[in-house]
């Protein structure tokens, strides 16, 4: 049964720009159990964490891959979240497919840089482009623009990091 799998260890970035807003990217195609839905199709950066990995290096690690930025100071951090992947019928030798969900921990950022050094197209570390365009937006309104199944741990993210949207 899928509640018997694990979660996959995983780290979420809320990026937010000197107006208080935060980037999300547009994601292109599915990957796996992690579907998109026609006009639910954006998201902030996320990513798995390596084994041993350090949960805010992996941060770092994984804003890079998806965006390019390394110009980030750390704002602060949530507790651990999760979600669980809709139903997937999928071949079960998908790298995600032996995983229930995403346990998530966190991590708010604020954006030092130029918008310019913003690149979700270039694959980085070998990991192959998932967005294809990004902007900044509004915290309280990335809850209505993500997949259902993802909805409550971004609640839960927009109400902890909603000091920072100031």
């Amino acid at each position: 049964m899928t509640n018997e799998k694990p979660y996959r260890p995983n780290v979420g970035i809320a990026l937010f720009n000197g107006d208080g807003r935060v980037l999300i990217g547009h994601r292109f195609k599915g990957d796996g159990p992690e579907i998109i839905l026609p006009g639910l199709d954006w998201q902030m950066p996320q990513g798995g964490v390596d084994e041993g990995e350090n949960l805010r290096d992996a941060a770092m690690r994984e804003l890079w891959e998806e965006t390019s930025v390394v110009s980030a100071n750390y704002l602060g951090e949530t507790d651990w979240l999760a979600y669980e992947f809709p139903p997937y019928d999928g071949p079960e030798t998908h790298r995600l497919a032996k995983f229930r969900g995403q346990r998530q921990k966190w991590f708010a950022l604020r954006f030092n840089g130029r918008d310019d050094e913003i690149d979700p197209l270039t694959p980085r570390n070998g990991q192959p482009a998932e967005f294809d365009a990004w902007r900044w937006e509004r915290l309280d309104r990335v809850v209505d623009l993500v997949v259902p199944f993802r909805r409550e741990v971004y609640r839960a993210v927009v109400q902890q990091f909603a000091g920072f949207a100031n």
